[in-house]
């Protein structure tokens, strides 16, 4: 009994050093920590929009429409006289919002189908994986079309659509991964023991299939991006006068040859954000990914 209280200091001790020995590898890897300051960078920017944002982004002024890029307005304005670069300021709130909407229902519906389906097997697998592979089957920007037609333009029904099309990988990943964990010696025994296979799933499955989805939430954040920006380019994301990215670039296509600021502006923020996204990813892969490590 007088030897209990000090596994837990010692457990502290080791997840300390665990995370120390992470933060060391991730520091090694130069381009993975571009991405890092890219996506704080993007955080920061979402939070802090008032302050760093120099006109109101809903504010309009026709006399400087259309203006080229100078003092007053850092990136020009665009053709009712907003400041484009308050509203990619403030449109990194949007991106946020949509990517966060996507990542917390997508992640956990494929991880849910793809550990159910893996430890089950047999028809529940079949009719799990089937339902899949028709998800699969049809591009992910012409499903999220269909759907987000279907629903009606607007922000939180491009994040459902988005979400419709997004799940499939992730519960191939984890019936692979479940595949692979569900007979291992110390599941066996823990189902031995009398555990239910709810809480096998739950409690021992579910955490060892964590690594590999994290990777690839941090992958599919780019691809989400995109798909909301082309949402929004063809009017069917975020609504005016909402600083949607891909809105912004739909509306300043019509001027792209004279003024190409107003489209050029916030393509180059999609741009950056998506490959922080991508560089991160990459990252996560090779500390996360066993196999990657081995051979190492």
């Amino acid at each position: 009994m007088t030897a209990t209280p000090a596994v837990a200091p010692d457990l502290r001790s080791a997840r300390l050093r665990e995370w120390r020995s992470f933060a060391r590898r991730f520091l090694r890897n130069p381009l993975g920590v571009i991405g890092l300051l890219i996506i704080v960078a993007l955080l920061l920017c979402a939070l802090f929009a008032p302050w760093l944002a120099t006109h109101n982004p809903y504010q309009t002024s026709l006399p400087d429409r259309l203006s080229a890029p100078s003092a007053a307005y850092w990136l020009g304005a665009d053709e009712l006289g907003r400041d484009i670069y308050s509203r990619i300021i403030y449109g990194s709130r949007l991106t946020l919002l949509i990517v966060a909407l996507v990542v917390v229902t997508s992640a956990p519906i494929g991880l849910i189908v793809g550990v159910v389906a893996g430890n089950y097997g047999g028809w529940i697998d079949r009719i799990f994986m089937r339902v899949t592979d028709v998800f699969l089957a049809i591009p992910k920007l012409l499903l999220a079309l269909a759907f987000v037609a279907a629903l009606g333009p607007g922000i939180v029904n491009a994040a459902l659509a988005i979400t419709l099309t997004a799940w499939p990988p992730y519960a191939r990943l984890a019936r692979a991964e479940t595949l692979l964990i569900r007979n291992a010696d110390y599941v066996n025994a823990v189902r031995l023991a009398g555990a239910s296979e709810w809480r096998i799933m739950v409690l021992h499955i579910v955490p060892m299939c964590m690594s590999s989805v994290i990777v690839r939430m941090t992958f599919d954040m780019a691809g989400i991006i995109l798909t909301a920006a082309g949402l929004g380019f063809i009017g069917l994301g975020a609504q005016p006068p909402l600083p949607e990215w891909g809105a912004m670039i739909s509306t300043g296509r019509k001027f792209i040859f004279d003024q190409w600021w107003i489209a050029t502006a916030p393509g180059f923020a999609i741009f950056i954000v998506s490959l922080g996204f991508n560089l991160l990813g990459d990252a996560l892969r090779d500390l996360l990914d066993p196999h990657l490590r081995q051979r190492r």
